[in-house]
C-alpha cells in the first residue's frame, strides 16, 4: 500500500545526501505505485489476500535480518520492549489493518480505483492533526474539502462500470484511516533509531498479524497450491523484493531524514502509476467515475501538500 508518511520531522545532521533523499523518493513514487498491480495478480491468482500479504512481508523481513546481520552482526537487530511495541503498533495499524485491507477489497476493486482512495490518506492526517489541536491554513481546509469531494465520488459510484462493491470500497476506507492513524502517531511511539531496523519488526509484527487475520477469516481452508497461477507467484515475489524490502525500506529512510512536506508528493504520484499499470497492463476499466473523481483528489492532495509546505 501506498501511504502517507508520518508526521515525523528530518533528523538533524548531514548523514543523508539530497541525492539519496530523491533517489529513495523516486523508488516510492514508481515502486509502490505498481504494488496495487501486484497485489490484484495476486489475489487474482487465487492467493488468499491475508495470508499472501503475511508471506510478503514475513519473507522480506527474513530476507532483511539477514542481510542486516550479515552486515553489522545480531546485535544491530536488538531493540528495547517501548521499540518493539511501537513498531507493533504501526505493523498492525499500518500493514495489517492498512495494507490488509487493500488486499482484500482488490479482490473486486481495479488496482487504479484502489490507488486514487488511498491516495485520500493525507486528507485523513490533516483531520487527525485538526482533532489534536492544530489548525491548518485556509488552503489546506480547501485541498481537504476537494479532495474528499472527489474520494466520496469514487466510493459512492464504485468508480462506475467496475467489479467493486460497496463493501469492498467500505473496507478499503477504513484501511486508509487506519494508516493515516498509525502514520500520525508513529513518531511517539519510540521507534528504533534504525529506519531499517524500524522497518523490519514493523513487517514482523505485521505479518504475524496478518496471519492471525488469515486464520480468523478462513483463508487456510480456501488455499490449493495446484489452482495458483504462476503469475500469482511472480507478482508475490515482486511484492517481497520491491514492493517490502526496496520501497518499504525506502520509505523508512525519507521518514528519518526527509521532510514531511516532501514525501507526501508521492500521494499524488502513485495513483497516476497504479491506474496507467492497471489500463495498460490487466485492461482495467478506465471510467469517466475514476478519471474525475482520481483527478479531483490529487488536486486536493496537491493543494494540502503546498500548503503545508509552505506553512513549513
Amino acid at each position: 500500500m501506498a501511504a502517507s508518511a508520518p508526521a515525523a520531522a528530518p533528523q538533524s545532521g548531514t548523514s543523508a545526501s539530497g541525492a539519496m533523499i530523491w533517489t529513495a523518493l523516486a523508488i516510492v513514487y514508481v515502486v509502490w505505485g505498481s504494488t496495487y498491480l501486484a497485489i490484484r495478480v495476486v489475489v487474482d491468482a487465487d492467493i488468499p489476500p491475508m495470508l499472501g500479504m503475511a508471506a510478503r512481508f514475513l519473507t522480506a523481513a527474513v530476507l532483511l535480518a539477514a542481510a542486516l546481520s550479515l552486515k553489522s552482526g545480531w546485535r544491530r537487530l536488538r531493540i528495547t520492549r517501548r521499540e518493539a511495541i511501537g513498531a507493533a503498533t504501526v505493523g498492525l495499524l499500518l500493514l495489517a489493518f492498512g495494507n490488509g485491507a487493500v488486499a482484500i477489497a482488490e479482490q473486486t476493486v481495479p488496482s487504479g480505483l484502489a490507488a486514487l482512495l488511498v491516495a485520500a490518506i493525507p486528507l485523513w492526517l490533516i483531520l487527525l492533526r485538526v482533532g489534536g489541536g492544530e489548525r491548518p491554513r485556509a488552503l489546506t481546509w480547501l485541498g481537504v474539502l476537494i479532495g474528499f469531494g472527489g474520494a466520496a465520488l469514487l466510493a459512492l459510484s464504485g468508480g462506475g462500470n467496475t467489479t467493486a462493491k460497496p463493501l469492498s470500497v467500505a473496507i478499503l476506507v477504513v484501511g486508509t484511516i487506519s494508516w493515516a492513524v498509525g502514520s500520525r502517531f508513529a513518531p511517539r511511539l519510540g521507534l528504533p533509531r534504525d529506519p531499517l531496523v524500524t522497518a523490519l519488526y514493523e513487517m514482523v509484527f505485521g505479518g504475524t498479524a496478518m496471519v492471525l487475520i488469515g486464520v480468523l477469516r478462513g483463508e487456510p481452508g480456501r488455499v490449493d497450491f495446484g489452482q495458483i497461477d504462476g503469475s500469482g507467484w511472480i507478482a508475490l515475489a515482486y511484492l517481497v523484493v520491491f514492493g517490502s524490502l526496496l520501497a518499504y525500506s525506502a520509505y523508512s529512510y525519507l521518514l528519518a531524514n526527509a521532510p514531511i512536506s516532501l514525501i507526501g508528493t508521492y500521494a499524488y504520484v502513485n495513483p497516476a502509476v497504479a491506474v496507467l499499470l492497471g489500463w495498460l497492463i490487466l485492461d482495467e476499466n478506465l471510467t469517466w467515475q475514476i478519471l474525475l473523481g482520481g483527478a479531483v483528489i490529487i488536486v486536493g492532495v496537491a493543494l494540502v501538500v503546498t500548503a503545508e509546505r509552505k506553512r513549513s
